[in-house]
């Protein structure tokens, strides 16, 4: 429930209590079979992600001389990586589902932030001596989505 920041957690829970019910009658019904299917495709895209994300990461961080902590794999709805400030770099297992261009872009626009900890043009400098044509593969990259 999204409710404004200066209202309080007694008013919100309040909220919920008193219209449990109509809640719930709004709320779509999982069909079974799909929600199956949907996590059989999470464990195999984890698995081929396991596979594979972990040492793309690693050759283009050897090869570009990039130093990260660890590598972290998540199956976020909405974003195809991100690097923390602690140096941990997550993917998106959903990128198995995209060409390896696209995967790659990911993953070195993800490496430049561990210079950059923005979208400076300093950092789409740095993105650009590794991908040349990532202004292409953001914009492919569009076209698909993160979620599975």
């Amino acid at each position: 429930m999204s409710v404004p920041t200066y209202t309080s957690e007694f008013l919100a829970k309040r909220f919920l209590n008193l219209n449990r019910a109509m809640i719930r009658e709004k709320l779509p019904l999982k069909n079974p079979d799909e929600q199956r299917a949907r996590d059989y495709q999470k464990k195999v895209l984890m698995k081929k992600a396991r596979e594979y994300l972990p040492y793309r990461l690693e050759y283009f961080a050897k090869l570009y001389g990039y130093d990260y902590e660890k590598c972290r794999l998540s199956h976020a709805g909405t974003r195809w990586g991100s690097c923390s400030s602690n140096r941990t770099i997550s993917l998106n297992i959903g990128l198995m589902q995209v060409p390896e261009e696209l995967r790659d872009y990911v993953i070195l626009h993800e490496l430049a932030h561990l210079n950059h900890m923005d979208h400076s043009r300093d950092f789409w400098a740095e993105v650009g001596r590794h991908d040349k044509n990532y202004k292409l593969h953001e914009k492919k990259l569009k076209s698909f989505s993160p979620g599975v």
